[in-house]
């Protein structure tokens, strides 16, 4: 019996369910709903064709290991794979239509080489975030709102052969003695995935894309992140070598705030970027970009933020910019911003620019260095001038909170000040409505500059 007369067989045996909540209800005379026959129609289409193209890739792998061709280039590979498919449809007689075989090579190579159904998504400039939770639950978010796909992998093993083609791609190896990943796509997109037993119900894969380009401070701007008075000052702040710390919950923005308010770093000065995986594109020729590693199969070879950061004090670097501080390099960041690297930047997963202070200390103590709290907080208030804590908001838009400076400690306590805040005033449609407002306080920094005959900063930002 042929492959194609078997498939036959298998896709008239196969009863095909499609789950009630992927079709779309229509209305009865009586005004009862009732299934869309044209929409059954298509989603049962659809799962002939996946269950055709998944066939005759199995037969495509296996003909290409047959050949030995899988370790080969991408285009002499593809090329086998065009191939492949002609001499499949010239043939065999496949029930498919001329728009799914126009589509079957770029999807086979798409299987075999690319990211498989993920494909379409990956494409689409609009979606940020791809989350993966089961074969058969995929989510994606669009402008900051998360939304179900109609994206499905075949089952559990197709899953993992993409996962595990990811993985490979960038060095990295996922099986059942390393069920996890964390890595960094060529174009810069972060992937995080997991297998069985670390994640109960099956393999999951989460991708945080990231833009084509850099988002300028032009951009943030023009979406509504901060006002123009708060772009100016952030500026100042920059130009001028204030150390300056982005707070702000997961997935509100602190990384693109942070590249953007960056690009104000003189571009006569060296620059060093410190990260878990380099996300950072900074538009200054005198950058030297360091990414961490993670250790092994065999537990060696790991190089941490805090490894970077030791080293990178050692470079002659006029500014630090570190991604994100998580753990023990805290310390030294705080100490590179206190002995002549004033004006580096970071990040900080926190709730609140307050909270921003007590996870500093926490993170500090996980150095291994037995110092007071008090002078660790001493230390910390020394160091940063000022805190950008940014929030995305219930519409899915991120926007600058707050922007507090450091005034110093009293007690045991870091006094703080607002000196911009974001006030919401209610909705609008799906949009949440508000201004960004200046409290009146007029920050240090202008006396500073005025005494140095510097007029870049005027008061009537501040409400002044």
């Amino acid at each position: 019996m042929s492959d194609r007369q078997s498939l036959r067989e298998r896709l008239q045996r196969k009863s095909i369910e499609v789950p009630k909540d992927r079709l779309r209800p229509t209305r009865s005379e009586s005004g009862e709903a009732s299934p869309d026959p044209a929409g059954q129609r298509r989603v049962n289409r659809n799962i002939e064709y996946q269950a055709i193209k998944g066939d005759l890739h199995e037969r495509l792998i296996d003909e290409l290991n047959r050949q030995g061709a899988l370790a080969r280039g991408d285009s002499e590979l593809k090329s086998l794979i065009d191939q492949f498919v002609s001499d499949i449809l010239e043939t065999e007689d496949w029930p498919l239509n001329d728009s799914e075989r126009s589509r079957l090579a770029s999807d086979l190579l798409e299987e075999t080489l690319g990211m498989g159904p993920l494909a379409p998504l990956m494409a689409d400039p609009a979606v940020t975030d791809i989350l993966v939770n089961r074969y058969d639950h995929v989510f994606v978010e669009r402008f900051g709102m998360l939304e179900e796909t109609d994206v499905r992998f075949r089952n559990d093993e197709h899953l993992v052969r993409i996962i595990g083609r990811i993985a490979s791609r960038v060095g990295r190896r996922i099986d059942t003695s390393a069920p996890m990943v964390d890595a960094r796509l060529p174009d810069g997109s972060r992937v995080n995935a997991t297998l069985p037993p670390v994640t109960i119900d099956g393999p999951t894969l989460s991708i945080r894309r990231f833009g084509r380009r850099r988002l300028t401070r032009a951009d943030l701007l023009r979406l509504g992140m901060f006002s123009d008075a708060m772009d100016r000052f952030l500026e100042a702040l920059i130009r001028h070598r204030k150390s300056v710390i982005v707070t702000g919950g997961t997935g509100s923005g602190k990384s693109t705030l942070l590249g953007a308010i960056a690009e104000a770093i003189p571009d006569k000065e060296r620059v060093i970027t410190i990260e878990d995986a380099a996300e950072l594109m900074l538009p200054q020729t005198h950058v030297i970009r360091m990414e961490s590693r993670a250790p092994n199969t065999e537990g060696r070879g790991v190089i941490s933020q805090r490894d970077l950061v030791v080293n990178a004090l050692r470079m002659r670097p006029d500014r630090i910019v570190m991604g994100e501080v998580r753990a023990g390099e805290a310390l030294d960041m705080l100490q590179a911003m206190n002995t002549g690297h004033d004006g580096s930047l970071t990040t900080i997963h926190a709730n609140s620019p307050r909270d921003a202070f007590a996870r500093l200390e926490t993170m500090v103590m996980m150095a291994g260095m037995d110092l007071p709290s008090q002078a660790i907080r001493e230390h910390a208030v020394s160091a940063v001038d000022y805190l950008v804590h940014v929030r995305r908001y219930e519409d899915g838009v991120r926007r600058i909170e707050t922007i507090t400076e450091v005034v110093g400690i009293e007690g045991r306590t870091p006094q703080l000040q607002d000196i911009f805040t974001f006030q919401p005033t209610g909705r609008s449609e799906n949009r949440i409505t508000g201004s960004f407002k200046a409290t009146g306080v007029v920050p240090r920094i202008v006396d500073e500059l005025i005494s140095r005959g510097i007029n870049e900063v005027d008061r009537n930002w501040f409400g002044r």
